[in-house]
C-alpha cells in the first residue's frame, strides 16, 4: 500500500481525502434519511470507499460507467459537486438528475456516469450494448473510449450476467465488468448463495480473462482496472475483476444488519480503509498528524455545506410530474394531475 510502491505523496493524501469525503458523505446521508430529509430507498458505501477510488482513478474521462443503486461514492470520485448529488438526494430540482432520480439513479452526462440502476443487475445489459455501440465506430489503441461495468457479488446469479458476458467474449467488447464483493448479497453470505464463491472465475467458461483483488488497497484496485481497461481498449478483450472489500453498515440504511455479530462488525470496521490507510500513511511520513485533522474538518465543512445546499434547494413544482416521462412528445401522455377531471375529446 504505502513505501516503494505507493506513489507520490501528495497522490496518496489525494486518495485519502476522497476516502474521508465519501465516508464523511454517506454518514451525513444516513443521518439525513433519518430525518426525512431523503425518501425512498438508499443505500451506503461506507467501508468500500478504496474501491471506489481506485476504480474511479482507473477511468478515464472518455470512459463510460454504468453502476449498482450503491452509487454516492462513485459519483464524488467521477468529480459530481457534493451539494449537487444531496441535492438529488433530496429530491431537489438542483440535483444532477433534476431531483427524479433519487439516491439510486444518479445520472451525468457530462462525466459519462450512466446510471445508477435500481434493479440487482439491471446494468449490465445497457452497459454490455454501450460497449456494442463502441465496436461500430471502429476505434481501438490506447486512446480508444471503453465502458465500465460495476455491481455487486448478488447480481452474478442472474441470467443477463451470463448472457452479456458470453455475448461481450462472441462480440470481443471493451468492457471491464467488476465486481464489488462485500461478502453479502443483502443478508446472505457470498458462499452460501455461489456455486463458485470466488466470483472472478465465472469468467473462465467464457474465456474471458479475470482476477481477484483486496477491494481495501486503492493501489491495487486502481491498477487492476487501469490493465483491464487498457486491454479493453487496445485488444478488445473483456474483463471481469473482483475486489474484496466489506460494507460496514447494512444492507440500505433501514437494515440493522443482525445477520452480523458485533464482534464481526468490530473487525470489520477495524480492517476498513478509512481506518487503515492514513495509520500507514502517517507510518510512512506522507501524512502528519496536522493533515488528518486538517482533512476531516475540510470534509465535515465541505458536506455540511453539501446538506445546506440541498437543503436551500427548491422542490419541483407540481405541474412537473409529467415532465421527461418520454424523451420526446409522445401523442394521449398523461398530463393531469391527481384530483383533476379528464376531459375526452369527442
Amino acid at each position: 500500500m504505502v513505501g516503494e510502491n505507493a506513489g507520490p505523496p501528495e497522490m496518496m493524501r489525494g486518495y485519502y481525502r476522497q476516502m474521508v469525503l465519501i465516508r464523511e458523505f454517506e454518514l451525513r446521508a444516513s443521518e439525513m434519511y433519518t430525518r426525512a430529509k431523503i425518501g425512498g430507498y438508499c443505500h451506503l458505501n461506507v467501508g468500500e470507499e478504496a474501491t471506489v477510488v481506485g476504480l474511479m482513478d482507473a477511468l478515464e474521462p472518455r470512459d463510460y460507467l454504468f453502476n449498482t443503486y450503491r452509487d454516492h461514492g462513485y459519483a464524488l470520485a467521477r468529480g459530481l459537486e457534493p451539494g449537487r448529488i444531496m441535492a438529488e438526494l433530496f429530491g431537489k430540482t438542483a440535483g444532477v438528475s433534476g431531483g427524479w432520480g433519487g439516491s439510486m439513479h444518479l445520472f451525468d452526462v457530462p462525466t459519462r456516469l450512466m446510471g445508477g440502476y435500481g434493479i440487482v443487475g439491471g446494468q449490465i445489459p445497457p452497459a454490455t450494448g454501450a460497449a456494442l455501440a463502441l465496436t461500430y465506430r471502429g476505434e481501438s489503441g490506447p486512446d480508444a473510449e471503453a465502458v465500465m461495468c460495476v455491481m455487486g457479488d448478488g447480481a452474478t446469479n442472474i441470467g443477463a450476467f451470463h448472457e452479456s458476458l458470453n455475448l461481450a467474449a462472441v462480440w470481443r467488447l471493451p468492457i471491464v465488468y467488476v465486481i464489488v464483493n462485500n461478502g453479502l448479497g443483502m443478508a446472505t453470505t457470498v458462499e452460501a448463495a455461489a456455486g463458485e464463491p470466488e466470483l472472478y472465475k465465472r469468467g473462465c467458461s467464457y474465456r474471458i480473462p479475470g482476477q481477484r483483488v483486496d477491494g481495501n488497497d486503492v493501489l491495487a484496485v486502481r491498477d487492476a482496472a487501469r490493465a483491464a481497461l487498457q486491454g479493453a481498449r487496445i485488444d478488445r478483450q473483456p474483463y471481469l475483476l473482483e475486489t474484496m472489500c466489506e460494507r460496514l453498515r447494512g444492507h440500505s440504511v433501514v437494515d440493522p444488519a443482525r445477520y452480523r455479530s458485533q464482534g464481526e462488525t468490530d473487525r470489520v470496521r477495524a480492517l476498513g480503509p478509512v481506518a487503515t490507510l492514513p495509520v500507514r500513511l502517517l507510518e510512512e511520513g506522507v501524512l502528519a498528524e496536522a493533515d488528518v485533522v486538517r482533512i476531516g474538518a475540510q470534509v465535515e465543512e465541505e458536506v455540511t455545506a453539501a446538506v445546506e445546499f440541498a437543503d436551500a434547494s427548491p422542490s419541483p413544482e407540481p405541474d412537473q410530474l409529467f415532465a421527461h416521462t418520454y424523451a420526446t412528445a409522445v401523442l394521449n401522455a398523461p398530463h393531469h394531475l391527481p384530483g383533476e377531471r379528464v376531459v375526452t375529446i369527442p
